[in-house]
């Protein structure tokens, strides 16, 4: 092995002696066998965990700043390159071509260069593109930027709240993760507030700052022991598991957990696309790719992509209605973050859904008014209270929780294929749903928001009936309550 030093190789002196010396046992027992847990982690040795999420998160952060780019930019961008309203559609649509080929690759990275490794690869390839549209001249160069931002946040959107859920205790997990949907709702309401302010070629450069600020941080924060654990390198393995719990906590009853896990996974055959159709992982795959499904389909990216235009309908400014509408994003987010760990993923994530189905009524119902000549005076008030109702809702639960699910569900050995699969699921339904929503308004305004409710209700159903609850439970019972035959053989 080499002997250079590294943060999760731990090859110092100082980090030596420890591992040689015997775990001070510091740990408080709250239950028996029955919770299927006995510990609770201690605050003192969250820091690392904390700072490893905040440097993970910048990229959320870029994906934020990536998708939110092309709204506040749209008319600067066309006056200075003399573009027709085709090619900067062109800009606009082409991340999502982009995000699906990410999508696609970017399990495969994880598994092969690690949780770090591919955080360091989006980022290269985030600032490639945004230096390509800083320097554009054309729309060859623009539209390369754009569709090189798309691939890199897609590798973010799967290998950020993975590497959050394989870091965490079990107690904070939900809570971290969602701090992934808080940081992408953060970018996209900096890059709108921002981009009204300084030039699209100014706001390029400054959407680099997040991925320069990752690359330098990964440097100091250990990779995913699970991954560690999982390729065989299990001196850093297990160094970087107690650097992330704490110098003074005992880490023996997860390491033992973790590695017995593995054992059991490498007995296996090496995973494949077809093996997440095996009866063994079938729920995972159905579970994860259902919810992306409902996610989409929700209607949020086409609600969200002509926002200023209902509010313009409905009366409001444009401008202060967005951003009202991002600054409640962010504010509703952080509520979902602190309630995650509290009230559990599927509690939150039908809550959701059910205040976006009344958020859908309401402006649903706004737009029949307007189209019988009722009620006219009431009509923006209406819309406005849907669209923004609508938005909390999302922002509480249906935004972040299937993104944390997705990141605990998915067992080791196919995490990489299931995670690209239920990212391509997700990206290709936000195509879908953005293309597709102005086609259903000029069908019907109000049955498009109906169409939406509708697919709220499946949520409800869905959630309650398929999607098991993961808050308090370690990735590995999480694996044992989907697959009983995984429980006996672990």
């Amino acid at each position: 092995m080499e002997q250079g030093k590294d943060v999760e190789r731990g090859e110092t002196s100082s980090n030596q002696e420890e591992l040689e010396q015997p775990f001070i046992r510091r740990r408080k027992v709250v239950a028996h066998e029955d919770d299927g847990s006995g510990k609770e982690f201690q605050n003192e040795s969250i820091g690392m965990v904390l700072l490893s999420t905040g440097v993970a998160v910048c990229g959320s952060f870029q994906f934020g700043i990536c998708v939110g780019y092309s709204a506040p930019t749209q008319s600067a961008i066309r006056k200075d390159l003399n573009l027709s309203l085709a090619e900067y559609s062109m800009f606009g649509s082409i991340l999502s071509i982009g995000a699906v080929l990410g999508a696609i690759t970017s399990g495969k990275i994880a598994d092969f260069l690690g949780r770090k490794g591919a955080m360091r690869v989006s980022s290269v390839i985030c600032i490639v593109a945004w230096l390509a549209i800083y320097f554009s001249q054309g729309a060859l160069s623009l539209d390369t930027g754009r569709f090189l931002t798309g691939y890199g946040i897609a590798a973010f959107s799967y290998v950020v709240p993975v590497f959050i859920a394989e870091i965490a205790p079990k107690n904070l997990r939900g809570g971290l993760a969602t701090l992934n949907q808080l940081f992408i709702v953060t970018g996209g309401s900096f890059a709108f507030i921002v981009g009204t302010i300084i030039n699209w070629r100014a706001l390029a450069l400054v959407a680099t700052v997040p991925c320069l600020i990752l690359l330098l941080g990964v440097c100091f924060v250990p990779e995913s022991p699970r991954w560690l654990a999982k390729v065989g390198r299990d001196k850093e393995f297990e160094v970087a598991l107690q650097k992330l719990r704490g110098n003074n906590a005992d880490i023996s009853d997860e390491m033992t957990e973790i590695q017995e896990y593995i054992a059991t996974l490498n007995s296996l055959p090496k995973a494949s696309i077809l093996d997440l159709f095996q009866s063994r992982n079938i729920l995972a795959v159905i579970i994860g790719v259902g919810l992306m499904v409902v996610q989409q389909f929700a209607g949020i990216n086409g609600v969200q992509f002509y926002a200023s235009e209902t509010f313009e309908s409905a009366g409001v400014s444009s401008k202060i209605g967005t951003i009202a509408y991002a600054c409640l994003q962010v504010a509703i987010t952080l509520v979902g973050a602190l309630l995650m760990d509290k009230t559990g993923r599927r509690v939150l994530v039908m809550v959701s859904a059910a205040g976006m189905f009344v958020g859908c009524m309401l402006a649903g119902t706004s737009f029949s008014l307007k189209g019988q000549g009722l009620l006219l005076d009431w009509v923006p008030i209406i819309a406005v209270s849907g669209v923004l109702i609508y938005v909390a809702f999302f922002s509480i639960g249906m935004g972040a929780g299937p993104w944390v699910i997705m990141s605990e569900i998915f067992p080791i050995d196919i995490k990489g294929v299931g995670g690209s699969l239920v990212v391509l699921v997700n990206w290709s339904g936000a195509w879908i749903v953005s293309y597709t929503y102005n086609f259903l308004m000029r069908w019907s305004s109000p049955g498009t928001y109906f169409l939406y409710s509708a697919v709220c209700l499946l949520t409800i159903l869905f959630v309650a009936k398929i999607v098991p609850e993961t808050r308090g439970k370690t990735l590995e019972e999480i694996q044992a309550s989907l697959n009983p035959d995984r429980r006996q053989s672990i």
